[in-house]
């Protein structure tokens, strides 16, 4: 079923184009940029993003065949429509050089097993913790904020290899987190080679 785009949000999206050329940007790096710059009402997120046409692509694909979304904090599960998400942090504790986050990522790991989708948007110790296990990531959307460990946890993503979103600054959170993922889900299937703004 079509997603149908309320007008408040098809005049955002204009006008951020209109302030905003993001033409150059391949199909789903695209849909990416533009869906975190809406969540957030900021431009520089458009220099501030790391992302691999090739590694969205394939996100999108196991995204639409029904690969788990795992998110770290409840806020991001709430920022993401159309789709279930495995959160952990409630039933997770905290110990010994191991946070809460920390403690739900290995948790859900154990619960979702590899080829999920890793959507974290609060916790760098999340990330940092994600980073240890053997997950196997189809996609893993790292934008953590803050300003103790967030750029590193992130630079550390980057570093691993791995199929990701990221970014390079401090900044991040659960909504811009939850619109990057939003961005792969709300892309058709059928026209991943082209970008349709009505879909934006």
């Amino acid at each position: 079923m079509n997603r149908v785009v309320h007008p408040i949000e098809q005049e955002s999206f204009r006008r951020l184009r209109a302030r905003l050329d993001t033409s150059h940007f391949a199909p789903l790096t695209r849909a990416v940029v533009e869906r975190v710059i809406h969540s957030a009402a900021d431009l520089e997120y458009a220099d501030d993003l790391v992302t691999d046409e090739g590694a969205l692509a394939k996100a999108h694909a196991v995204l639409h065949a029904g690969a788990p979304v795992v998110v770290d904090v409840e806020m991001v599960a709430a920022g993401i429509t159309r789709r279930e998400t495995v959160c952990r942090l409630k039933d997770a504790v905290s110990g010994p050089g191991l946070t809460r986050s920390a403690h739900a990522i290995r948790l859900a790991y154990e619960q979702v097993g590899p080829g999920a989708l890793w959507v974290i948007g609060c916790a760098p110790t999340a990330l940092e913790e994600l980073l240890t296990l053997d997950a196997a990531p189809a996609l893993v959307i790292g934008l953590p904020v803050g300003f103790v460990g967030a750029a590193e946890s992130k630079a550390a993503l980057r570093e691993s290899g791995l199929p990701a979103v990221s970014n390079v600054s401090e900044k991040g959170g659960s909504a811009v987190a939850a619109a990057a993922l939003n961005a792969l889900l709300y892309h058709p299937v059928s026209d991943s080679d082209s970008y349709s703004e009505e879909k934006s």
